[in-house]
């Protein structure tokens, strides 16, 4: 089974973009940027490195934002240190370093769906005792997260975010994009961890939903991380 029909809507969205930005006033350029930036965190490579990150149990909503800021704050941080000498140059990441960057990205996401499952498979005791209570966020630090960020903004989407505003009509304004890209990309990051903590926390109040929920869940990342590494 392919994971390509998940990128299609993606690619859709980002091809439209890049027409309407190329050559576009600057304020329509900054506006096309910061929608990009908000709407980066659904890109599939990185819904599955929230589901992975996150994991399944259910979190505090704040908790699950925080650490989904530090994942955008390290894939922000990549995308401006790489992303500053590639649109002065005007060239693109080269294609070994973007293809290895895609691998390492799916095998973390295999690692983490793993990490998630035997922590669902450890958990059963407690659940069948009646715990209800939040599974804690404590070996899901932000170092953790942040480090995660930056290897995604190295691969897949990120590239491509780069080569769209390498389009634009002016060195000095795919520089401004990119400084409007990157903080709404980590807003956007932010946004979608949280909806996934309160998701999940509310499907695991009932224990058999709970159970079957975190089955699928890591099941799939799990799936589309082997497809990520054998599709590069």
């Amino acid at each position: 089974m392919g994971f390509d029909w998940l990128f299609s809507p993606v690619e859709w969205i980002d091809g439209h973009l890049e027409e309407w930005a190329t050559g576009a006033p600057i304020w329509v350029a900054l506006l096309l940027a910061a929608l990009l930036g908000l709407r980066h965190a659904t890109d599939p490579d990185h819904v599955m490195a929230i589901v992975t990150l996150q994991g399944t149990e259910g979190s505090r909503v704040r908790g699950a934002a925080r650490l989904g800021a530090w994942w955008g704050v390290g894939h922000a941080a990549t995308l401006l240190v790489v992303g500053v000498p590639l649109i002065a140059l005007d060239d693109a990441l080269p294609g070994p370093v973007q293809a290895w960057s895609e691998r390492l990205v799916g095998v973390l996401i295999v690692a983490l769906a793993l990490r998630a499952a035997i922590r669902w498979w450890r958990g059963r005791p407690l659940r069948a005792a009646g715990a209800t209570a939040p599974a804690p966020l404590a070996d899901r630090t932000p170092a953790a997260a942040f480090g995660i960020g930056v290897l995604h903004g190295l691969a897949g989407t990120g590239a491509v975010v780069l080569l769209v505003l390498a389009t634009l009509p002016s060195t000095a304004t795919a520089y401004l994009a990119l400084a409007v890209f990157a903080p709404m990309s980590v807003v956007s990051m932010a946004a979608c961890s949280a909806a996934w903590g309160w998701l999940a926390t509310r499907i695991s109040r009932s224990r058999l939903v709970g159970d079957l929920f975190a089955v699928a869940a890591s099941t799939f990342a799990l799936l589309f991380g082997v497809w990520y590494v054998a599709a590069v």
